[in-house]
């Protein structure tokens, strides 16, 4: 077993990234609902951009943050991708949430693509990580982060 530690000023930092991130995009979303016409997918692009940039710097900050007596490097691909599932199931949560009507049934399917993609990107992004010895997942510990992403989303 490989011993680590956290910097704790950087785990602070990932944490307002996150807030601030999610202030933005909430503000936009309410935005959204008073916009006409292309305004609408501005903003809407706009909380996509700042909610998806958003997850995934906290995620990136939170990694660096954390330290490892290994070297540790990025595969190129697999981080953009990991990017790109933030972003685009940030627009998709975005986009459903911001309906003129929002039972309580869309609200949860919003939660349930926004928990997915924090958990895609999540993943995607540990599977950039280019280390060894590589990482292994105990499949309860990551059932258990799958509801808890869901559930920070709802």
């Amino acid at each position: 077993m490989v011993s680590a530690s956290y910097s704790p000023s950087l785990v602070f930092i990932s944490l307002c990234v996150a807030i601030l991130a999610s202030y933005t995009a909430l503000d936009l979303a309410g935005r959204i609902a008073t916009a006409r016409g292309r305004t609408v997918y501005l903003w809407m692009s706009g909380g996509a951009l700042a909610m998806g940039f958003g997850v995934w710097s906290m995620h990136f900050i939170g990694m660096l943050a954390l330290q490892l007596p290994l070297e540790l490097g990025y595969d190129l691909g697999l981080t953009v991708w990991s990017l790109l599932v933030a972003i685009l199931s940030s627009g998709f949560a975005l986009w459903l949430v911001s309906q003129p009507r929002l039972p309580a049934l869309q609200l949860l399917f919003g939660a349930l693509v926004m928990g997915a993609g924090i958990s895609a990107m999540h993943y995607s992004g540990m599977a950039a990580l280019r280390m060894q010895p590589g990482i292994d997942y105990d499949p309860a510990l990551v059932g258990l982060s799958l509801v808890i992403a869901v559930g920070a989303s709802a």
